[in-house]
């Protein structure tokens, strides 16, 4: 049976090391930071789970993920329904009658339909959209984007929309309905109690061994050199000390705090859509559990965009044409001189992945160990 070395104790290396180990491997994870869980790490303050890495929901079509992660935890039937705040206008995401209603005093689907298509018709394009900005315009006109789209991706991106490529908004969500729900999948939902739990059930087995606070890179080659099977989860640029050149990623700053007073503003998500603000959300954590909290007390993280630099945390894989190229080379590299490190998660495989996405990788990386 073969013995694995998980780097990273987030939900791609914790489902691994949990069906591994019910297989009867020897699972040893090594997490750099003080606690399990990689960025759904969830801690009690105040009687409030706060999210320590950002807003997580869960949300999946597949009812197999679904059934799968509800093994761990019981979970609530939280909507996500974020706001905007434009220089103090508020308005529904994702856009949608509630939206357009607002906007434009429309009433009617057509109306609203007909009121997109007048604004994107008084700018006609030359050819195919050159930039973000054009590509934005294109599909929902100025109004919907100067307020909800502009300040809030050239604050995600760092970057003016005229400088971003077309292709990152292959397409907004546009709904002609009265539906302030932002996801389309059937199961959605915040686990009663955190994300933590979830983590803890996984690892929960004596064939495996938790080291938190251990870096895997300073005892990187007696780990290549050992019997292990190694599953590395952190950024593969760096297992190869960029060798080939740095991947692009982009980094959070989460500035949080508790307030004395019992809701602070009203909804669990505050997207904040103005250029001139400098971060792009608030979180208010007690609204994921509908109020659940020491009486008197709230907890909100602003949340801060920045540039990603070699000792920051990456959040965000950004997936231009450069940087799909030079993944697509550290792939070879792997295959060529690492044929026993497989490469997983949002890190490993320099993908956006969401948590039931997350989930379904490690499933078939599992599936794949056993068909070798």
């Amino acid at each position: 049976m073969t013995n694995y070395l998980v780097v990273g104790s987030g939900l791609f290396g914790s489902v691994f090391s949990h069906e591994m180990s019910k297989r009867g491997s020897h699972v040893k994870i090594l997490e750099k930071r003080d606690h399990v869980g990689g960025n759904i790490y969830t801690k009690e303050v105040e009687g409030i789970q706060v999210h320590e890495y950002g807003a997580h929901i869960f949300h999946t079509k597949m009812k197999d993920i679904w059934d799968y992660v509800n093994q761990f935890a019981d979970f609530n039937n939280y909507i996500n329904s974020p706001i905007a705040n434009y220089n103090g206008e508020i308005y529904n995401l994702p856009f949608n009658m509630n939206t357009f209603n607002k906007l434009w005093g429309v009433i009617t689907p057509d109306e609203a339909k007909a009121k997109i298509e007048s604004q994107k018709k008084e700018f006609p394009l030359d050819g195919a959209p050159k930039n973000l900005e054009e590509q934005a315009i294109s599909l929902i006109g100025p109004d919907v984007y100067k307020k909800l789209v502009k300040g809030y991706t050239e604050k995600q991106w760092g970057q003016s929309a005229k400088d971003l490529p077309a292709f990152i908004i292959r397409r907004l969500p546009v709904r002609f309905t009265y539906d302030n729900n932002y996801f389309n999948d059937p199961y959605q939902g915040i686990p009663v109690g955190g994300y933590t739990q979830i983590i803890e059930k996984l690892l929960d087995n004596d064939l495996i061994d938790v080291e938190t606070s251990t870096d895997f890179f300073d005892r990187k080659e007696e780990y290549l050199n050992s019997d292990y099977k190694i599953i590395f989860t952190g950024m593969i640029d760096q297992f190869f000390d960029y060798k080939l050149g740095e991947l692009e990623y982009r980094s959070l700053k989460f500035d949080t705090e508790v307030l004395d007073q019992d809701n602070y503003q009203g909804n669990a998500v505050v997207n904040y859509t103005d250029v001139e603000t400098p971060f792009t959300r608030i979180i208010e954590h007690k609204h994921f559990e509908f109020g659940k909290g020491n009486k008197g007390k709230t907890v909100i993280t602003h949340e801060y965009p920045k540039t990603w630099h070699r000792g920051d945390e990456p959040y965000y894989p950004i997936n231009n044409k450069r940087n799909k190229e030079l993944y697509s080379k550290y792939v070879e590299l792997a295959r060529k001189e690492c044929p026993n490190v497989v490469f997983g998660g949002r890190l490993g495989q320099y993908r956006y992945y969401n948590m039931d996405q997350t989930i379904m990788a490690a499933l078939q990386t599992v599936r794949k160990e056993f068909q070798v």
